[in-house]
């Protein structure tokens, strides 16, 4: 009864995403922009008037507070363990997760990268958003990977309620129920029936 309850919560916060969609779509008129496959495209008007709300890259380039100043090299140097994590993660989804018969982790869900179309921004503007879109889609992209692991090997819900949780999170079994844990221990067929479950509210 308190898993049904856990579980049902879960899933109607996950239900939140369709109306979330549905404010991005909503967004997408109020600016003038429409999405061609990954490709964002506004409207001329909006476009020229984004393009007048530019910061001149020169101007850009020189830093007006010295706390930011001095971070550039903290903030620059991370790009190195996330190169590094990055490689192991793709080397672990494309060996580990298939050996599980666990889906692959799809690396377009995760990494987007569409800030470049926003003509208010410079061009420094816009490689730090890359930076910026490169990395935090790495942290998700991580996530994701961990938590099909997760599913697979160690799917019980903790004790206490965790500030963040993942997208299999709900399927887990309770804390403290044997008879739930030794049904979704080694599930592997979970994977397939979440699947078709996306692939059936798509087609809908």
């Amino acid at each position: 009864m308190i898993d049904s309850k856990i579980k049902k919560i879960l899933e109607n916060i996950d239900a939140l995403h369709d109306s979330l969609q549905k404010e991005y779509d909503r967004m997408a008129k109020q600016y003038g922009f429409s999405i061609n496959e990954r490709r964002v495209i506004f409207l001329k008007k909006f476009n020229d008037r984004n393009r007048s709300l530019r910061i001149p890259t020169w101007r850009y380039a020189v830093p007006r507070n010295i706390r930011h100043f001095l971070s550039i090299p903290f903030i620059y140097i991370m790009i190195i363990p996330a190169v590094i994590l990055d490689l192991f993660l793709m080397l672990y989804n494309t060996t580990a997760l298939p050996l599980y018969h666990i889906p692959k982790v799809a690396r377009k869900d995760h990494f987007i990268f569409d800030r470049q179309f926003l003509a208010y921004l410079n061009m420094i503007q816009k490689i730090n958003c890359v930076y910026c879109s490169y990395v935090n889609g790495l942290f998700s992209y991580a996530s994701e990977i961990g938590a099909r692991t997760e599913r697979y090997w160690c799917p019980i819900k903790a004790a206490h309620r965790p500030k963040h949780y993942h997208t299999w999170y709900k399927d887990f079994a309770d804390y403290g129920n044997p008879e739930q844990w030794n049904t979704k221990f080694n599930q592997a067929n979970c994977f397939l029936a979440e699947s078709e479950k996306k692939l059936q509210i798509k087609n809908n």
